[in-house]
């Protein structure tokens, strides 16, 4: 496990997924639900609990645990249902994929993938 690595993914994560999460967090539970802080705490825990079971397990089970545990972290710091959680991550995906694309159009690559998401 590097932890330079870790660190730096945290940042970045912060800088580019946590606004988007927060934003569709804000759409679909609500501004008195979705604070900006909690979507930096859940992309924060999710990326440490994501590199740790990555480095324990490994392979298509720690996936589909992170899965799990992405949803869990934002039905729980968004207040939100199951269901709910579900649909601010395919939202959120779907987001940064279009934007993601968008830049990439005009020559602005991003250095994150959708593995920092647990996908």
């Amino acid at each position: 496990m590097d932890i330079v690595g870790l660190l730096i993914q945290i940042v970045i994560a912060i800088i580019v997924v946590a606004p988007i999460l927060w934003l569709v967090g804000r759409a679909l539970a609500g501004k008195h639900n979705a604070k900006f802080t909690d979507a930096i705490w859940i992309v924060v825990l999710g990326i440490v609990i994501g590199t740790i079971l990555g480095a324990l397990i490994g392979g298509l089970f720690s996936t589909i645990i992170m899965f799990f545990v992405w949803l869990g972290l934002i039905k729980h710091f968004f207040d939100c249902g199951w269901i709910k959680a579900f649909a601010i991550a395919v939202v959120s995906v779907i987001v940064f994929a279009v934007i993601a694309f968008l830049l990439a159009l005009i020559g602005i690559g991003i250095g994150i993938g959708l593995g920092t998401l647990g996908i």
